[in-house]
């Protein structure tokens, strides 16, 4: 299904440091489920930050206080000038759901032009080389990156603790059966908020060019072992129940999937029932913490799930 925002976790409300040379960063896609965190990071970290917002994005209040607000579309590359002036580096989120990558060529030339370094949020599958250049989606962005002259940084997740979660949420909270495909499917999402803060070293600190991190969460799990932790931390008895893939494609479709995506997903989700998904220390790695599992997220969020 279309990703659905969540309030990001509030312990991270940073007091900016001083620094002589202050870096400049913009956040594309700023307000989903990874930019509100990334701002935060990068603000924790003593970056000055730009967050580029369509015009009528309803979403701005979960970006963090003293984040600077750009109205721009990455689809209208001459709406981005403004944004772009001036910065160091560019935390790029390109949301293919609504916008395809047309435009990506025209603005990763503007992004070159004034900035020296990029994080881009990219895709385990891109990672195990499920993903080809032609489908036009991270390989695409990857491959356009590398012909630049940026320190660009792949962060290539295996999924986020918030999409899994919010998969199940509305049926979690309407009864105690939540039908999806391929309970055995084993991932080892990761926390939106360890994704960010990530790339927000990748974009503050040294060592990070043109690297590609795989970035994932500290244990794998199946879709059925996620639901069992939601119905432990909220103290419910909830029972999973497989449906058909036909019946799930058709469903993901009607909710907005573009058919190719749907069809990619099941197929994924398919291959994890025989293989689990690769997982990486790569966020203890970079950032010195033990990332965070489902059941700290879901700890964070009980909320949403009543």
């Amino acid at each position: 299904m279309p990703e659905q925002p969540v309030q990001p976790e509030q312990p991270v409300q940073p007091e900016p440091s001083v620094q002589p040379e202050q870096p400049v960063v913009l956040i594309t896609a700023a307000t989903g489920n990874v930019g509100p965190h990334a701002a935060a990071h990068l603000l924790q970290a003593g970056a000055r930050v730009r967050a580029l917002v369509l015009p009528d994005d309803p979403n701005i209040g979960r970006l963090p206080e003293g984040v600077e607000i750009h109205r721009g579309d990455l689809g209208d590359p001459d709406t981005l000038d403004a944004a772009l002036d001036g910065v160091d580096g560019v935390f790029l989120m390109w949301p293919f759901f609504s916008l395809p990558v047309d435009s990506a060529p025209t603005v990763l030339r503007k992004i070159e032009a004034t900035a020296r370094r990029v994080a881009f949020v990219s895709s385990v599958g891109v990672h195990i080389g499920l993903e080809p250049v032609d489908n036009n989606c991270h390989a695409y962005i990857e491959k356009l990156l590398e012909g630049t002259t940026l320190e660009w940084t792949f962060l290539r997740t295996t999924g986020f603790h918030c999409n899994s979660a919010m998969t199940f949420a509305d049926q979690v909270r309407t009864g105690d059966i939540v039908r999806f495909p391929y309970g055995a499917a084993t991932r080892t999402s990761v926390h939106e908020g360890d994704l960010a803060a990530v790339g927000a070293k990748a974009l503050t600190a040294e060592g990070h060019a043109r690297k590609a991190y795989l970035v994932s969460g500290p244990q794998a799990l199946s879709q059925a072992a996620q639901l069992q932790v939601i119905a432990e931390v909220t103290g419910r008895e909830l029972t999973w129940e497989d449906i058909e893939h036909d019946a799930a494609r058709k469903a993901m479709v009607d909710a907005g999937w573009p058919p190719s995506y749907a069809d990619g997903a099941l197929d994924y989700f398919e291959t994890l029932t025989r293989t689990p998904e690769v997982g990486s220390n790569v966020v203890e790695e970079v950032t010195g913490r033990p990332a965070r599992t489902f059941r700290d997220w879901v700890v964070e969020h009980t909320h949403l799930f009543h």
